[in-house]
């Protein structure tokens, strides 16, 4: 029997994490609905479809960091706001205007903790961000529309939008600790549920944008944190940085790895299994697309194996580093050891 549509996306684009299933009562028995990630139906299915292989913008969500008392949640407000510089705006949609203002909400929040017998989360702040060129009201919006849905019946929260980089993003920073004592603590699922929100949120303001996993987009794992990123482009720039032990120890395991001493981390394999099946799970979408006779479900078909012809495996971020290490080791070996000349076949046998 030939998976549906719906199954066939499901399977490639599902998160990477154990999902609760979801049933219609109204429908048939034993026919998931998966109606929280966008293939509920065919319509919506052969959206998301669309939208992953014509390479749909994907959105960002990322948790930045974890502020513990008042005097750390004040120094990040000072940083998100610029030092007065940038609009913070609150939940109610008022505006911190004043040094006073941000230091009475920094201690609002951690107010409450001081019971505690070591210092404790404070807030928990996030960054969501989208490419070069998307319109930053609309991202202000749909974060704005995302805290209020999301958060606002337990948790204060303030947000702040950035223009100052070529990716428009806002920081959402949130009160660890809720009106009924549960703690803001965002898991896989939780951002998970974000990101399909805060894409669904920006459709809805006109901007195309989507929430997959890397590896239903054909993309191995990054491996590296937002704070190695930031690392990383401030050693690039010649910026003052410190390499960090982690940093340190992926160079090294790559380097073993390029000349041989090593061997690449079994996630990589499993990464590269895993891809296979979503690859056979696109291809039996673009066969249920062909067999409705559709002009735009054969399109539609005809670009998703064109997106797997551009993917035709996947690479994780440390197989990537082993690989350039390789190539480096290669050229130096090349500069240093000229190649033995062959002797002419006129010079043999004297």
């Amino acid at each position: 029997m030939r998976p549906s549509l719906e199954s066939a996306l499901w399977e490639a684009s599902r998160p990477p994490y154990r999902v609760r299933y979801i049933h219609d009562p109204g429908a048939q028995p034993g026919v998931p609905l998966y109606a929280s990630y966008g293939v509920a139906n065919p319509k919506t299915a052969r959206a998301k479809l669309a939208r992953i292989v014509r390479g749909a913008p994907e959105v960002v969500v990322k948790v930045t960091g974890r502020q513990r008392g008042g005097s750390h949640v004040k120094s990040h407000l000072d940083y998100i706001g610029r030092k007065g510089a940038v609009d913070i705006e609150t939940r109610d949609g008022e505006i911190l205007t004043s040094k006073d203002d941000i230091a009475e909400r920094a201690a609002e929040w951690s107010d409450t903790l001081e019971w505690r017998s070591r210092p404790t989360v404070s807030s928990v702040s996030l960054i969501f961000s989208m490419p070069e060129g998307t319109d930053p009201d609309k991202v202000v919006g749909a974060v704005r529309a995302l805290a209020h849905a999301e958060l606002s019946d337990n948790h204060d929260y303030v947000l702040a939008l950035h223009t100052d980089t070529p990716r428009p993003h806002v920081h959402l920073t949130v009160q660890a600790e809720g009106l009924d004592r549960n703690r803001f603590n965002p898991r896989p699922v939780q951002l998970h549920r974000f990101r399909e929100r805060f894409a669904r949120e920006l459709r809805e303001r006109g901007v195309a944008a989507e929430a997959t996993p890397r590896r239903a987009r054909g993309r191995g794992v990054s491996g590296s944190s937002i704070r190695l990123v930031k690392l990383r482009a401030r050693l690039a720039s010649g910026a003052s940085g410190v390499m960090t032990n982690a940093d340190r120890r992926t160079n090294e395991q790559a380097i073993a790895v390029a000349r041989g001493q090593a061997s690449l981390p079994s996630f990589i394999a499993k990464g590269k299994t895993r891809w296979q099946a979503i690859r056979q799970a696109y291809h039996q979408a673009a066969a249920a697309l062909d067999a409705s006779g559709q002009p735009d479900d054969r399109a539609l078909a005809r670009d998703v194996r064109r997106f797997l012809d551009k993917q035709p495996d996947v690479h994780a971020t440390p197989e990537i580093i082993a690989a350039r290490h390789a190539q480096a080791l290669s050229a130096t070996r090349a500069k240093h050891d000229p190649p033995i000349a062959m002797p002419s076949p006129h010079d043999r046998g004297r």
